[in-house]
């Protein structure tokens, strides 16, 4: 799987022009955290399980990740520039403050004071150049920094970090949360497995997909409760659920409706929803093949019963959306108009289309997050009334994303992070975008999205915002039915979990035990 794509389907989203304008300082430097029950105490080690398969571990934190156990312990070893937050949703970590020019094309970072690997050495402007610089060479690494030529990231002094993009860009910061993990200078592929890092926690040992992390007391963060974390990769949701009930783990990371229905009657065990979380839509392929027209997608979104999807697959553990990504957005369009079931219009406009209702197409899915598999089986199913005969096909993750992903006439998706509309417009939507999940290619959306991130006119910026969000809602390859909670399941004991939706939740230094 692509890296930066595991890495924002669980990532925050968007900070407004107003704050990333400014040169951004203190606010913390973490997830916001769950109401604790006492006063926050050290000491104690964490059993965290997380999923992942044994055939996707790696290690190179600039490489493909297909485990969110190596992701997590990746985001404890190694910070980034900045992370996610809730007011404002992108904080200082490794980058203390930045500044934009007047153009929005150069990006001063300037590095947080104190800040050392875990073997003592400090942190330079140079290991940071050096690092985004690899990490620009890696087959996404143009996704996770659009726009910003490996030669256009400079060193200015011991402490500043300049990215000069192609284009003006308001949105820079946002794009270097939790994906600009930060290695000391020329360090080899072959010492990447004890790379040192500067993260609230230190790596004591790391075994197929299972890890000991202890607290790093050099951290320039702030104090580390925790004495250590203990990850412990499970390949199912269930697999991991039952290690929680059963003792095994403390917290069961993204375990899904179902446990949370298992675990409610458990007085012993929390349940914390992460609202507004995951959204799992449908792509439809827009460049070429069966759902090219645009009159054929409309017809498919028309088909889809939101409120039996919300209800039956993610058990009322979600809420309905609109076909926009990034429905948590501050300036997300609410004015645009609910799409309802409309079975008739869906009919005609497929007769107009000429669709060819005799055929039997694909729908291709994976098992990798819990309700996936059974969203492209209801959705079949109630497409079937309008006439559309379509048949589930699962793939095992690995070949849904060499053969499936990015080339597919209809899959399902998923991603984790919705709370801007122009992260998704960057990162899927827009014609070069390097994951344009449809082959989405509309030059009117390109040009909207353009003025969106190239001005710094709040009252021009919310125009062009609303415009982006119109296109996508009238004619994108995306129907997105609906948004599903995040759910953490946790022993009692734990206090301080994240509650920020996305993967703001891999935040642990603020998590103690009671």
């Amino acid at each position: 799987m692509n890296f930066n794509r595991r890495q924002v389907l669980w990532a925050g989203g968007a900070i407004g022009t107003a704050a990333l304008l400014a040169a951004c300082s203190g606010g913390g430097t973490s997830a916001e955290p769950a109401a604790t029950g006492g006063k926050p105490k050290k000491g104690g080690t964490l059993r965290i399980g997380a999923l992942g398969r044994a055939g996707a571990i790696t290690r190179d934190p600039h490489g493909t990740q297909g485990n969110e156990s190596d992701y997590l312990v990746l985001a404890l070893v190694y910070d980034t520039l900045t992370v996610p937050g809730a007011k404002p949703n992108t904080l200082p970590r490794l980058a203390a403050s930045w500044e934009p020019s007047k153009d929005l094309k150069t990006w001063r970072f300037t590095l947080a004071k104190g800040a050392v690997f875990h073997d003592g050495s400090p942190v330079t402007a140079e290991d940071v150049v050096w690092s985004l610089r690899r990490l620009r060479g890696t087959p996404s690494g143009a996704a996770r920094l659009p726009g910003i030529k490996a030669e256009n990231i400079k060193a200015e002094g011991a402490d500043t970090v300049v990215l000069i993009s192609d284009y003006a860009n308001a949105e820079l910061p946002l794009l270097t949360r939790l994906t600009t993990f930060v290695l000391k200078k020329d360090t080899p592929d072959s010492a990447l497995e004890k790379a040192p890092g500067t993260g609230p926690f230190t790596l004591d040992w790391y075994r197929g997909g299972n890890a000991r992390l202890v607290r790093n007391d050099s951290w320039y963060g702030g104090t580390v409760l925790l004495d250590a974390i203990e990850v412990t990769m499970f390949e199912t949701p269930q697999a991991m659920a039952n290690a929680l009930l059963a003792g095994q783990i403390d917290v069961a990371s993204n375990a899904g409706a179902v446990a949370a229905r298992t675990a409610e009657s458990r007085k012993d065990i929390q349940v914390v929803r992460r609202p507004n979380d995951m959204s799992m839509p449908l792509v439809m392929r827009t460049a070429s093949g069966p759902f090219a027209d645009a009159r054929v997608r409309e017809a498919l979104r028309l088909v889809v019963d939101r409120e039996a999807m919300v209800k039956q697959v993610l058990s009322g553990y979600g809420t309905v959306a609109n076909d926009i990504m990034g429905t948590g957005d501050p300036h997300y369009a609410k004015d645009i108009p609910q799409r309802e079931r409309d079975l008739a219009k869906a009919k005609q406009l497929l007769t107009e289309a000429e669709f060819d209702l005799s055929r039997t197409y694909d729908l291709v899915t994976t098992e990798d997050i819990s309700g996936l598999a059974e969203s492209a089986t209801l959705f079949a199913a109630q497409a079937r009334e309008a006439g559309i005969k379509i048949k589930v096909v699962k793939q095992e993750s690995g070949a849904f994303y060499e053969k499936t992903w990015l080339k597919g006439d209809l899959y399902t998706s998923y991603w984790g992070t919705n709370d801007s509309v122009v992260f998704f417009a960057s990162k899927t939507l827009v014609s070069e975008a390097g994951q344009n999940e449809a082959g989405f290619a509309d030059k009117d959306f390109d040009a909207s999205y353009r003025k969106v991130i190239g001005t710094a006119d709040e009252k021009a910026r919310a125009t062009a915002l609303r415009e982006l969000q119109q296109i996508e809602f009238d004619r994108s390859g995306y129907l997105l039915w609906g948004m599903a909670d995040g759910i953490d399941l946790a022993a009692a004991k734990v206090q301080g979990l994240p509650t920020l939706a996305g993967y703001g939740r891999v935040q642990l230094e603020n998590v103690w035990l009671r």
